[in-house]
């Protein structure tokens, strides 16, 4: 459940941006039959930053609802204050999901040691397996490989989501952690070549609109079959990147709507509809993937 193609789902929303069960229940039908791993339910594609305490709380739990045993369910539960982050991980405890994904502290900027003392003050206040999430374009802070093989020592902490598209963190925080630790994607435009120097698949943006292609990709890798794995990925290559011509998940909730996933591409402010001149460049794209 922690390995393969893991989506960061989109948190679907009606016109009015209230969050849409019925998008969502179509969204997580849509990844049960595609073959995806498991959901990360409310991380930063699913728009964390905008959603309160208790919302952030109920679309988690409704997921799970909705999931309904089908697939597996991790929670986003970052946040730059660590009571706040450890009050968000108490919630899930006896939930039903099955781990936590945790992003490095934003804004603040912490140091090593702080973000140490962060992560293993997270772990120690529950039982729930916790995946470090480590994006510095993002926090403005880089979870930096000797601090992740500290941190690999807390028992439940089980691996990173590692999203600085430095490929050579993958040698450099295997050489210093367990064999069982894992070890996840965090860009689609490089996660073929991660998995092929040791990791375990992809917390993925690109899943979204292209489930069953990445559960795919992410298989072909496992298996040690990369010829085939490079096929589906060249083909998805352009959606990779123009998912992310403007901030996430502005494209990938546009994309969803043209594919009739959601009903719309609702974001909340200060995130803003794609604009009409990256529109063109988002179709072609999905064009290019065969999903049009």
């Amino acid at each position: 459940m922690f390995t393969g193609s893991i989506v960061a789902l989109i948190t679907p929303m009606d016109d009015k941006g209230n969050v849409c069960r019925s998008s969502l229940k179509k969204l997580i039908d849509y990844h049960v039959e595609s073959g995806t791993s498991a959901i990360v339910s409310v991380g930063t594609t699913g728009e964390s930053a905008t959603l309160s305490h208790d919302e952030h709380g109920d679309v988690v739990m409704m997921t799970v609802e909705l999931a309904d045993g089908r697939i597996p369910v991790i929670a986003g539960t970052g946040a730059n204050a660590t009571s706040e982050a450890i009050s968000l991980t108490k919630r899930f405890n006896d939930s039903g999901i099955v781990g936590c994904l945790t992003v490095v502290p934003y804004y603040n900027r912490p140091t090593q040691e702080g973000l140490f003392q962060h992560f293993k003050a997270i772990a120690e206040n529950t039982s729930l397996p916790q995946i470090l999430y480590n994006v510095p374009s993002r926090t403005g802070c880089d979870l930096l490989p000797p601090t992740v093989a500290r941190l690999a020592q807390v028992p439940n902490i089980v691996g990173i989501k590692e999203a600085t598209g430095n490929l050579s963190r993958v040698n450099e925080i295997k050489d210093r952690v367990a064999d069982d630790f894992i070890l996840l994607s965090g860009n689609d435009d490089s996660a073929l070549d991660f998995m092929q120097l040791g990791g375990h698949g992809v917390i993925s943006v690109t899943a979204n609109v292209a489930a069953r292609d990445m559960a795919r990709m992410c298989e072909l890798a496992a298996a040690g079959e990369f010829a085939a794995a490079r096929e589906i990925n060249r083909r998805l290559m352009p959606l990779h990147e123009r998912l992310f011509i403007e901030p996430n998940p502005i494209a990938v909730k546009w994309a969803s709507r043209e594919l009739g996933l959601v009903a719309t591409d609702t974001l909340r402010l200060p995130m803003t509809p794609l604009t009409a001149e990256s529109r063109p460049v988002v179709l072609d794209a999905l064009k290019h993937a065969g999903l049009l």
